[in-house]
C-alpha cells in the first residue's frame, strides 16, 4: 500500500476508482468533483467509452472514505452495480477535476 505521512499526522493515499452501472449522464462526474473539494481530495474523473466512470483520487484516509461510500450510491439518478478500487502511487494533483 502507497502512503505517506500528511502534515496533520494521517495517512495519504491514492486510489484508481472504476464505477460501472447507470453511472453516465446522471451528473456522476459532476457530483464526484463537488464531494471531492468538499473533502479535500485532489484527483480527477472522467467517463469511459465502456460506460463506466474513472477517478483518481488521493488524501487523507477519512476523506477517501467519505468519498469511497459516495462512489458507491452517486447522485440520485445514478444505479451503482459496482465499485472497483486499485491502489496507486502517491501523485500530485492541483484540486479536482473533471477530464474529457
Amino acid at each position: 500500500m502507497t502512503q505517506s505521512q500528511n502534515s496533520n499526522g494521517s495517512k495519504d493515499t491514492c486510489l484508481r476508482v472504476l464505477v460501472s452501472g447507470r453511472v453516465q449522464g446522471v451528473g456522476y462526474r459532476y457530483g464526484t468533483r463537488e464531494k471531492a473539494i468538499a473533502l479535500g481530495i485532489v484527483g480527477w474523473v472522467r467517463n469511459l467509452p465502456d460506460g463506466r466512470v474513472e477517478a483518481m483520487i488521493s488524501g487523507a484516509a477519512m476523506p477517501i472514505d467519505s468519498i469511497m461510500k459516495w462512489f458507491y450510491n452517486g447522485p440520485p439518478a445514478a444505479k451503482v452495480t459496482a465499485v472497483e478500487t486499485e491502489q496507486r502511487p502517491l501523485q500530485s494533483f492541483e484540486g479536482f477535476e473533471i477530464r474529457r
